[in-house]
């Protein structure tokens, strides 16, 4: 796969790879407030406002045979060409492009020519070394013709969290990559000259396609934009509801989480949903959804990850000399190994009030309703663990808060709750959410803060009527 950096030591002595490869620092629940800030575990600077670029860049990634016989992923078409950049941008742009092969045919390697293949999609996260980050939205598939040929990738590399959004993007190139390469710049660019949409509104697109004459694409972001890059439906197909508790329990508590998939899509769908389940907090550390085999040693470190690797790896990794885990098979829908307390580690009533919640989702429900079903349910567990936080931050007279973290959990008169809460406030996740409530009186996740608002007032209702 030609010569890989060096894996760089933390601070702490832990192995880490290098960032210029593949997340390091959190991507989930989508922030209107992230901070574009360098330093490792801070808020991705993932931005989701509206009047933005759609992307960044096209590039099509094809295999090519090398003198050995194998195949090597290499990029052979980007748009937009960028040039007069300057020297830091120049490099930057060089480390992005030089990533994007290895995380589109993260499977290494063993390829042949084929007549036929199903196209897939799927998307990774890398991370530059200021801690911003781009999201990689690829769609595999099948370049149009006769006889054997070999699978391609195209991959749209945007700073905007809209998994929906951009698949149905890469609907419309994959058509006219049927027809020809020539048909897809026009569309491209129309979309790059097209503001970003707002939450619930919709960006029109024309595009010319030969025979067809002139077509108008639009595209549309859901209202709730804080469940615009997710989809819980992949989850609950493959994961009981149970399971899905004793996963986010573990993740909650930032332990190590290995998923197990052979189809890209399945992982990276599921990966981006348990991230989603931690809403208003986002996941702190090293979160890859599809780790090339090149870097399947990731599992060795010692600092908390979310990962998935594909199912014929399994040995591989169940060989690695890995501290504990819980590893997850999405094919069979099972847990091959725990560290053996998720059933202990939320709250006993409450566990129950969430799997209650999940079991109502039925294969009759849209999307849309098991997005709003799922998010519900685990939004209101953190309404009921941490929502009286705002009250808890004790402000002076120049505008900084500090957060009392003592009183905070006295004030949890629930035994079970107070113990979860003790844990929980230790976590990376739990820091930077408050971090950011420190700077200022406003409500930064406002979705929650309209929760917690709906939640007490539902309370004092009950102690009134």
């Amino acid at each position: 796969m030609g010569k890989q950096p060096t894996p760089a030591c933390s601070e702490d002595g832990g192995r880490q790879q290098p960032a210029p490869l593949h997340s390091l620092v959190p991507w989930g629940p989508p922030s209107n407030n992230l901070a574009p800030s360098g330093k490792p575990g801070e808020r991705s600077s993932i931005l989701y406002c509206a009047g933005q670029f759609f992307f960044e860049y096209l590039v099509v990634v094809s295999l090519k045979k090398m003198p050995d016989g194998r195949y090597e992923p290499k990029i052979t078409y980007q748009f937009p060409k960028r040039e007069n950049l300057l020297k830091g941008q120049k490099e930057e742009e060089e480390r992005l492009l030089q990533a994007i092969p290895l995380f589109c045919f993260p499977d290494g390697n063993n390829w042949a020519p084929v007549t036929e293949f199903p196209s897939e999609t799927f998307s990774f996260v890398l991370t530059n070394v200021d801690g911003s980050r781009k999201i990689g939205y690829c769609r595999r598939l099948l370049p149009s013709g006769r006889g054997v040929r070999l699978p391609e990738v195209f991959c749209i590399i945007s700073c905007l969290g809209c998994f929906g959004l951009f698949s149905k993007i890469l609907d419309e190139v994959e058509k006219r990559r049927q027809i020809s390469m020539a048909v897809i710049y026009p569309f491209m660019q129309g979309l790059r000259e097209s503001p970003f949409p707002a939450p619930g509104k919709t960006v029109t697109i024309k595009s010319f396609i030969p025979e067809s004459g002139t077509e108008l694409i639009e595209l549309t972001r859901p209202v709730d934009a804080h469940l615009e890059h997710v989809e819980f439906q992949a989850l609950l197909q493959r994961l009981s509801p149970h399971l899905i508790l004793h996963i986010f329990a573990s993740a909650v508590l930032e332990r190590r989480l290995i998923f197990l998939a052979e189809e890209l899509s399945v992982l990276s769908q599921c990966i981006h949903a348990v991230a989603a389940l931690l809403y208003p907090f986002t996941w702190a550390h090293t979160y890859i959804p599809v780790v090339p085999e090149c870097l399947l040693d990731t599992v060795c470190c010692p600092t908390p990850f979310m990962v998935g690797i594909q199912m014929r790896h399994l040995e591989r990794v169940l060989d690695q000399p890995m501290e504990e885990a819980l590893i997850v098979d999405l094919c069979e829908g099972r847990i091959i190994r725990a560290v053996g307390d998720e059933e202990e580690i939320l709250p006993i009533k409450l566990q129950n009030e969430m799997l209650t919640s999940l079991n109502r989702h039925n294969n009759n429900n849209t999307s849309e309703q098991v997005n709003a079903l799922v998010s519900e349910a685990f939004v209101q567990f953190f309404v009921r663990m941490v929502g009286h936080y705002a009250s808890h931050i004790k402000w002076s007279k120049n505008g900084s808060g500090t957060f009392q973290e003592r009183a905070f959990c006295k004030a949890i008169t629930s035994k079970t709750n107070r113990k979860f809460v003790k844990k929980f406030v230790k976590t990376n996740m739990f820091s930077l959410f408050i971090e950011e409530a420190e700077k200022s009186r406003i409500p930064q996740e406002v979705y929650f803060q309209q929760k917690i608002t709906e939640y007490h007032e539902q309370k004092k209702h009950r102690r009134d009527s």
